[in-house]
């Protein structure tokens, strides 16, 4: 069975810094990555544990008093 190389979109080489031409793949637990347009290669083994994630408004709870008062609005006539 082949293995499933896929571009990264976007990605530059950090060798040669053509975007688009790296390339990445798993194999045995080990994350690879290369440049088709050099001769870069990496390997990266694969991490068990997810990386934290990065904290943002949406992943965190909402504050528990937001103010749901309701304020009647004045419209002023500008003839007037």
């Amino acid at each position: 069975m082949a293995i499933q190389k896929r571009f990264i979109a976007g990605a530059i080489c950090p060798r040669c810094a053509a975007m688009d031409r790296i390339r990445t793949w798993e194999q045995h637990g080990i994350r690879y990555r290369d440049c088709v347009a050099c001769d870069f290669f990496e390997q990266l083994p694969i991490e068990d544990e997810a990386a934290p994630e990065i904290a943002t408004r949406v992943n965190q709870p909402r504050e528990e008093e937001q103010d749901n008062s309701v304020t009647p609005v004045r419209i002023l006539d500008p003839k007037g």
